[in-house]
């Protein structure tokens, strides 16, 4: 079954409007659900929507409203919310181009994928995306998707576009509130190369595949046990934090330089296949003083 599009409209460049869909690109990861049961019956807990002083009513009877004063509100229907009008309901209009390094990566919220929408679209669309790659420009604009208005930015991925939607400034704390209190000195040289050797030493290729979630194969080995062990309370030791307190103070050099040491100990077996041939320079000189 092909995937239904998130979204539905055109970009538009000037006066240029290129048809196209739009896809989520992310999808949840593995997760363990728990449900809520009442210990004594073992039946799950159920939520039923409920009026002070009414009880329980008809989901039928719900609607939307908005608190304008205490206890009083404007109610509306769901067919007059999706009647407002905005054009960035089915165009998202490309108002500027900016360094992609410009834009910060707390801003960045959530992925989707971009395709034309049609055969008469590919044209215009191979067009744009080959012109963002060869400026290195992010195209920014707003659109409007599922009950509100992202700012969102386009870029070129492979044969198709990646549109972004960003956060807005409000939605983002200011940093320097929570980094003022950080020193502004400069570290240790000898640490610093340490630091970055270790560095090196760890660098490769990202490989998503090389990561999953290690908690939800450690809630499904508790929830096996447990089934194992017919209810009987499990506990695990609990980890104690690689040793660290709150009034040790760790010692950063040695602790470096231990981290190093895989790679000393890897360099050290390798030396020996290069002593061999150091050795024999120094055989030809007795020869000489013989003669």
């Amino acid at each position: 079954m092909a995937a239904r599009a998130y979204w539905q409209g055109q970009i538009r460049l000037a006066l240029v409007s290129i048809p196209v869909e739009i896809y989520t690109a992310t999808r949840s990861g593995a997760s363990i659900a728990f449900r809520q049961i009442h210990e004594p019956s073992g039946k799950p807990v159920k939520y039923e929507k409920v009026v002070p002083g009414l009880g329980a009513i008809d989901t039928d009877e719900i609607m939307k409203g908005f608190e304008i004063e205490k206890g009083e509100y404007v109610l509306l229907d769901q067919d007059e919310i999706d009647a407002v009008k905005l054009e960035s309901k089915k165009t998202l209009e490309l108002t500027r181009f900016v360094d992609a390094g410009d834009i910060d990566v707390l801003y960045y919220e959530k992925p989707y994928f971009v395709v034309p929408a049609d055969d008469l679209a590919e044209e215009a669309f191979i067009v744009l995306r080959e012109a963002l790659k060869r400026t290195k420009k992010v195209g920014l604009g707003q659109l409007a998707m599922r009950g509100r208005e992202y700012v969102v930015s386009l870029k070129p991925c492979g044969r198709g576009m990646v549109l972004e939607t960003l956060r807005y400034a409000d939605e983002v704390h200011k940093a320097q509130g929570y980094f003022r209190d950080i020193p502004d000195a400069k570290p240790d040289a000898e640490l610093l190369e340490l630091a970055e050797a270790l560095i090196e030493k760890k660098s490769g290729d990202f490989d998503p595949q090389g990561f999953h979630d290690r908690y939800v194969d450690a809630l499904k080995g508790l929830i096996e046990r447990k089934r194992k062990a017919k209810g009987r309370k499990i506990i695990e030791d609990k980890d104690d934090g690689g040793g660290r307190s709150g009034s040790n103070v760790v010692d950063l050099m040695a602790a470096l330089k231990k981290s190093m040491e895989g790679g000393a100990t890897t360099a050290a077996k390798k030396a020996p296949a290069k002593k061999p041939a150091t050795r024999k320079a120094p055989a030809k000189a007795p020869a000489k003083k013989r003669a």
